[in-house]
C-alpha cells in the first residue's frame, strides 16, 4: 500500500486569544501522494498560506496531527524534501542569485562545484542565468521570484509548496514559467500543492481544492 507524503487530520490553527482570536484554519484533513500536483484556490484571507505552512512543517497546528510517512520526521524535511516557495521576497540579501539557489543545496551536503552545476542548471531553465551574480536588490520582483522557483526546482525535492508563484509575473510570463514548472515537476515525479489565485493555472494541474474562510473543502482525499 502506497503511503503519502503528507498527512493532516483535523488540523487548526488559531492565531491571538481571547475575543482577539482569529481560526485561520478550521479542522482541516488531508494527504498529498507522491507525484500529485494539486491546485489550492479561494479567496485572499481564506487560509491557503496557513494550509501550506503547517503541511511543510513550518508552523504547527492548535490542535490536529500533521504527520509526513514516506518523508520522516519534522525535522528531516528540510533541505531536501520539502522546499517551499513563498509569495513574498525569500532570497537572502547578501547572498548573490546564485549562491541563494545553491545554499540548500550545499546544506544538504554536495560539493560546491555539484550544488554551483545545479545551480546554474535551475537558474538557465527558467531563464535567469544571466542574472546569477546579481544581489537581490539588483533584480525585480518577478526576476526573484523565478530565481526562487529554480532554488526549490534545483534540490529537487518530494513535495513542492507553493504560494502563489507567478504572482508578480505578467500573464505571458506567468503561464511560461508554469509551463516549465510543471514539466519538471512531472519529469521528476515531484509532487505539489500550489496556491494560485488565476484560474487558468489551476485548471492545468491534476485536481484543485478549495479554502473558504478557514475550511478546506477538496473531495475524495481531504475534507473539513
Amino acid at each position: 500500500m502506497v503511503e503519502p507524503l503528507a498527512v493532516a487530520t483535523g488540523i487548526s490553527r488559531r492565531f491571538g486569544s481571547g475575543n482577539a482570536a482569529t481560526e485561520a484554519l478550521r479542522f482541516a484533513s488531508c494527504q498529498i501522494y507522491s507525484g500529485e500536483r494539486i491546485a489550492l484556490i479561494g479567496p485572499s484571507g481564506s487560509g491557503k498560506s496557513t494550509l501550506l505552512h503547517l503541511l511543510g512543517g513550518l508552523d504547527s497546528p492548535t490542535s490536529g496531527v500533521v504527520s509526513w510517512p514516506t518523508l520522516g520526521q519534522r525535522e528531516d524535511l528540510r533541505p531536501s524534501k520539502i522546499v517551499d516557495v513563498f509569495q513574498g521576497p525569500s532570497l537572502l540579501p547578501p547572498l548573490s542569485v546564485v549562491e541563494n539557489v545553491r545554499l540548500p543545496l550545499l546544506l544538504g551536503g554536495l560539493r560546491e562545484s555539484e550544488a554551483t552545476s545545479l545551480a546554474h542548471e535551475a537558474l538557465t531553465l527558467f531563464g535567469v542565468a544571466h542574472l546569477r551574480d546579481k544581489l537581490p536588490e539588483e533584480i525585480s520582483g518577478g526576476q526573484a521570484q523565478r530565481v526562487a522557483i529554480a532554488r526549490a526546482i534545483a534540490i529537487r525535492p518530494a513535495l513542492l509548496l507553493a504560494d502563489e508563484p507567478t504572482g508578480q509575473l505578467d500573464s505571458i510570463t506567468a503561464h511560461e514559467v508554469f509551463s516549465t514548472l510543471l514539466a519538471t515537476l512531472a519529469e521528476r515525479g515531484t509532487a505539489a500543492l500550489i496556491a494560485t489565485h488565476d484560474p487558468l493555472l489551476a485548471a492545468r494541474l491534476d485536481r484543485t481544492w478549495r479554502m473558504i474562510d478557514g475550511r478546506l473543502e477538496t473531495g475524495d482525499t481531504c475534507s473539513t
